[in-house]
């Protein structure tokens, strides 16, 4: 995995975006300030979930010759009160709540199906978001004079 870099002019919320040799754009709807010239950062955080579990639950039906046809993943971010949330530690407040339906098209036994949507929540980036995740924030300006164990980051949540 490479370094992405997001760019954007500070007067609005439209932001260039270079994966390697793709370039995307992002943006905010116009009913958020934006000119919607791109997905939003939740869309981009979406997409990254649905096509790593589409692609995991491929490559395992693959390996295995069962005979998955496609998978299609549909999903809604939203934000849900903790009480609400009879399987969640947290007690109070808001949490974030990312609801994933996958479709399955093939000739797949009942064995096999139930066995692909377990494999769904193996994907490396499921993975990622239901663990511990440390994001270090620092300057580039920094980092550029800075060893890397000089560079001064933060956590945040």
């Amino acid at each position: 995995m490479g370094t992405v870099t997001v760019h954007g002019s500070a007067a609005g919320f439209a932001q260039e975006i270079v994966a390697a040799r793709h370039r995307l754009v992002g943006d905010e709807p116009v009913s958020a300030g934006g000119t919607d010239t791109g997905p939003g950062p939740y869309d981009f955080l979406l997409a990254a979930l649905g096509s790593c579990i589409s692609m995991t639950v491929a490559m395992y039906a693959r390996r295995k010759r069962w005979p998955l046809d496609a998978v299609t993943v549909r999903l809604r971010y939203s934000r849900i009160h903790a009480t609400d949330c009879e399987d969640c530690e947290t007690t109070h407040g808001l949490l974030d709540q990312i609801d994933v339906a996958v479709e399955l098209t093939g000739g797949l036994s009942e064995e096999q199906h139930l066995r692909l949507l377990e494999i769904a929540d193996r994907c490396p980036v499921h993975r990622t978001l239901t663990s511990e995740i440390h994001i270090q924030t620092h300057s580039s300006h920094a980092m550029r004079e800075s060893a890397p164990d000089e560079v001064t980051s933060h956590n945040r949540p």
